[in-house]
Order: C-alpha cells, then sequence, then structure tokens
C-alpha cells in the first residue's frame, strides 16, 4: 500500500473524504485543506480519473522535521525515492514554506535536489542522471517546520478537466463547483439552473455528478509516462470509469446569461466536455428569470471589489431574491464574497458554509427549507 494525498479547497474537506473512500481509498486523515489515505496504483490511476474535487494526486513519501538545512537533507536521503524514479527519469523539484525557519524556497530546493541525487546515487551505483526519462516532480511543503515530501502523479492540476480552454472573466473553478455540487445534492433525476452561468462551469459539473462521468477521462496525467504503472491499469480503470456512467439518467440543466458571449462559450464547453445534449442555454436577463417546476438552482453571481461594481452586486442581490423565491421544492445555493449577502437577497440562508474561492473567502447560502 501507498500512502497518498490529496490537496482540496477549504470547506470540501468532508465532500472529498466521501469521494474518496467510494473509490476504495483506506485509512483516512482529514486535515484542513488535504486528506491523506492508503491505496496501490489502481487507486491513483482511480484518483486521478475520478475524483471532483480534489486538487491533484500526491504520494507522500514522508514527513519530518527540519529546522536547519542538515535537518532537510538528511530527512529526504531518507525517503525510499528508489521506489518509484527509475535510473533515467526526471525529477525536479518544488514547493513552499510557511513559518518556518527555512524560509527560502530556491535553497530548499537546491538541498532536496542534492539530497534526492545521494539517495539515488547509492541505490543504483551511478554517479551522474540522465532525467530524460518520465518526470516525478518532487513537491515539499514546509509548515512551522516541519516538511512533507511529495511526489505528484497528477500534472496539471484535477481542476483542469479538459472542456474549459476559454472562460468568462471570473470563472468558478471546476473542483470547487463540483463540491457545491455535491452539496446541492444533484443526482441522477435532478433538474439544476443557473441564472447566470457564465462559461458554464456549474452546468457542465452538475451534468458530470448526475450522470457519473469521471472529470478526468478527457485528459492526460503525469502518471500515465510512468514504467511502475502497466497500461493495463490504466485500461482496466478508464474501462470501468465508462462503465459506471449512467445512461437513463433523467437529468437535465438550464443556463441563462445576459451575455450572449457566455451563452457561446457554455455551449462550446458543453460540447467539449461531453455534456450538451443533456443542457440547454438561453440569453436572458435575471429579472425574466423563473426556475424549471422543482428544480435546484446554482449560481455564482458576480460581485465588485470597486465601489461602483460593489453597488451593482448589491442591486443584483436584491434582484436575484426577489426572482429566485427559494423553497422545499426549488432549493437554492449560492456562493459569495459578500458578508451582507442574505440582508442584500432578502431572506436568512437555512444554512451557510464557508468555503476559499482561490484565497477569496466565501460562504455558500443554502436555502432548501
Amino acid at each position: 500500500m501507498i500512502r497518498l494525498c490529496c490537496p482540496c479547497h477549504f470547506g470540501l474537506e468532508s465532500v472529498l473524504s466521501f469521494e474518496i473512500k467510494k473509490i476504495g481509498g483506506k485509512n483516512l486523515t482529514v486535515t484542513d485543506g488535504k486528506i491523506t489515505f492508503d491505496g496501490d496504483f489502481n487507486t491513483i490511476v482511480r484518483a486521478n480519473l475520478c475524483l471532483a474535487t480534489a486538487e491533484r494526486v500526491l504520494i507522500e513519501l514522508g514527513t519530518f522535521k527540519a529546522e536547519t538545512f542538515e535537518e532537510l537533507f538528511s530527512g529526504v536521503k531518507g525517503l525510499p525515492l528508489e521506489d518509484f524514479i527509475g535510473k533515467t527519469d526526471a525529477f525536479p523539484v518544488k514547493g513552499h514554506s510557511l513559518n518556518s525557519k527555512l524560509f527560502s524556497v530556491p535553497d530548499c530546493q537546491k538541498i532536496i535536489k542534492k539530497a534526492a541525487v545521494e539517495r539515488l546515487k547509492s541505490k543504483y551505483g551511478l554517479n551522474w542522471f540522465e532525467e530524460t526519462g518520465a518526470v516525478y516532480q518532487i513537491q515539499f511543503n514546509i509548515l512551522k517546520d516541519m516538511a512533507s515530501v511529495y511526489i505528484d502523479t497528477t500534472g496539471a492540476g484535477l481542476h483542469k478537466r479538459g472542456y474549459r480552454k476559454n472562460s468568462n472573466d471570473a470563472p468558478i473553478k471546476e473542483t470547487l463547483a463540483a463540491g457545491i455540487i455535491d452539496l446541492a445534492h444533484v443526482r441522477r433525476d435532478t433538474v439544476v439552473t443557473d441564472p447566470m452561468c457564465g462559461s458554464g462551469t456549474l452546468l457542465i459539473e452538475s451534468a458530470y455528478k448526475a450522470l457519473n462521468i469521471a472529470p478526468g477521462l478527457r485528459r492526460k496525467f503525469a502518471c500515465q509516462d510512468w514504467q511502475i504503472i502497466s497500461q493495463d491499469i490504466w485500461k482496466q480503470e478508464r474501462s470501468r470509469a465508462i462503465d459506471g456512467i449512467i445512461k437513463d439518467s433523467r437529468f437535465q440543466a438550464f443556463g441563462f446569461d445576459i451575455d450572449p458571449k457566455c451563452v457561446e462559450l457554455t455551449l462550446e464547453n458543453s460540447k467539449k466536455a461531453g455534456v450538451l445534449p443533456r443542457i440547454k442555454v438561453k440569453e436572458a436577463d435575471i429579472s425574466k428569470f423563473k426556475p424549471a417546476e422543482r428544480a435546484v438552482t446554482i449560481v455564482n453571481p458576480p460581485y465588485g471589489e470597486r465601489m461602483l461594481e460593489l453597488r451593482q452586486a448589491e442591486e443584483l442581490y436584491k434582484k436575484m431574491g426577489e426572482v429566485l423565491n427559494p423553497s422545499k421544492e426549488n432549493p437554492c445555493y449560492i456562493i459569495s464574497p459578500h458578508e451582507d449577502f442574505e440582508k442584500f437577497f432578502g431572506k436568512k440562508a437555512d444554512k451557510r458554509r464557508k468555503l476559499y474561492n482561490g484565497m477569496l473567502k466565501c460562504q455558500l447560502y443554502m436555502y432548501y427549507l
């Protein structure tokens, strides 16, 4: 078994925890913004293909105290790098440090690289590494003088599903959207509406959830090039994911946006995502919006950072309160960074959940009673 780690948006730990258990992860440890668990090579492939709310899938090599460069060097040199990295493989180093005595990231990178070379030298009997093979990205995180060292299996972050090459000015990250959709209890027969659909992320992620489409099916991962994971495992897990798609779902999604470019963008991205037959999009102002019968409304309304934009956003929240009229039959899930959103919307949420959209602290306002 291999110890794995998946970072996630703060506030989505419980959602990701459920996903990891569903794919067969064992011995979960949940901390703020990440979950560690045990799995094998099949689990690594399955996690990359199927996890909707994880940011990436990392192999956890070890954690140790490192207040000096000597401690950092000896800590890394003691890790089993040769279990994964071959004689010709590349092993670049990147990472970050926070609230630690070793605060210089470039210096830490050099020390970790040197320690990795020394470890592999002793294991392979080589004095020089050509690094022309597959890439095993070493990542480190030094927090309060505790160093954690990983190998990244994913490559480009898992939020990059492959369907959104273009987006509007303020898109919501796909992984965060997937988490909101899970919290909104979207199921195989749910009808979803988004009155300000932007580039269509909430609608597409809703379709993926309802149809049980693995979000990583249309992209490539760093560990696909690794010799230690056989191509048979990739074929097996891709077939498993394809077989799991729900074809008889009655799911439908309806998107609206005042900007015709956003309507075009949503249609284009839905087509790339392979869910266009399930999604209908129209150009419409929020004031004309009427939710479909027994539909779940999920929306990421614009917000303003400058004073004029802020006032416009607040007027928009008032209008939303008038037209959305959430109820048990038509629940609403709205994400916003505005502290007084409920005041302008005109109704207190039945439940709130703190989430982070990047570094921006938001609340998910949930109306379902």
